[in-house]
């Protein structure tokens, strides 16, 4: 599953960022913001046209993402730890 198709506040994981071509901005800038394996990660709300942003939760800081940088975000079921 990805981070773009996950319910509003049902806890997952992350489990990779995927990287489309090498060195990949977007998928960087994912991880810089705390996208990493093994943090937990929620969907807080969404956007009123086409659930679009999507409010977003991984660890203790929410972030406003388009919902086809979310679908990078590779997602284990679960919560993790701190969650």
């Amino acid at each position: 599953m990805v981070l773009s198709e996950l319910p509003l506040r049902q806890a997952a994981v992350v489990a990779a960022v995927d990287a489309r071509t090498p060195n990949d901005p977007v998928a960087r800038r994912l991880r810089e913001l705390g996208f990493v394996a093994g943090e937990p990660v929620e969907v807080v709300a969404a956007g009123p046209l086409g659930r679009e942003p999507l409010l977003v939760q991984v660890g203790f800081t929410r972030f406003a993402l388009r919902r086809i940088e979310a679908a990078r975000v590779r997602l284990r079921s679960g919560s993790g730890a701190g969650a």
